[in-house]
């Protein structure tokens, strides 16, 4: 499988990660043009989700000139190899997983480890992470990323969990390089009737949310 590079570029025009778990084919399908047309690029299905290796090369297949397509959830060498099988372009771990995080280096494929404590964040950095996804956000709070910011100034930070459109000011004033969103940027409601209008502007409002501090 040849893989397409990260987009940085992309990535960082609009830095928010839309993380999808639990999501069938169908309701994939739906919503991807809309999540691209409303500006975003980069996308990460959680290797829990059923058929998830599937989903990613079809998604990579279908979207990838226009998408980063990700692994999340990805937590031992032999999941690595489904998603890099599968040719996802980034891959996010839940925890510090030492062997996935190494491997990725040497594949020069970018990883975002997680990491909860000061330790945990150094660690990832100091082990070649791309970025360091700091989880569950919600429980930290975007104070901790100020004070990680303070001896951590070069660190790329990514909270991520339970972050809602109200939150997004507050994490990137405090220096949040990046933000992962899952169930609060897909409202399940407005995918299962398939109110793609709605849906739209709902993906809208994040973008704005982050553009407009």
């Amino acid at each position: 499988m040849i893989h397409k590079p990260f987009d940085w570029i992309s990535f960082e025009s609009l830095p928010i990660v839309g993380i999808l778990r639990n999501i069938s084919r169908e309701k994939l399908d739906g919503l991807l043009p809309h999540y691209i047309d409303a500006g975003f690029s980069t996308i990460e299905i959680t290797m829990n989700t059923d058929g998830a290796e599937q989903m990613i090369a079809n998604t990579i297949k279908h979207h990838g000139n226009r998408l980063n397509v990700g692994a999340g959830t990805v937590c031992s060498l032999e999941d690595l190899e489904k998603t890099v099988n599968a040719g996802a372009n980034f891959i996010v771990t839940p925890v510090i997983v030492r062997s996935v995080i190494k491997k990725c280096v040497e594949l020069n494929i970018p990883v975002f480890p997680g990491a909860y404590t000061p330790t945990e964040i150094f660690d990832a950095w100091s082990m070649g992470a791309s970025m360091v996804k700091v989880f569950p956000a919600s429980i930290l709070g975007p104070d901790f990323i100020k004070s990680m910011k303070a001896p951590f100034p070069h660190i790329k930070m990514m909270p991520t969990g339970g972050i809602n459109l109200k939150d997004i000011s507050d994490y990137k004033k405090n220096g949040a390089e990046a933000l992962g969103i899952g169930s609060p940027l897909f409202p399940s409601d407005l995918i299962e009737n398939k109110s793609w209008n709605q849906f739209s502007d709902h993906l809208k409002s994040f973008k704005y949310g982050w553009e407009s501090c």
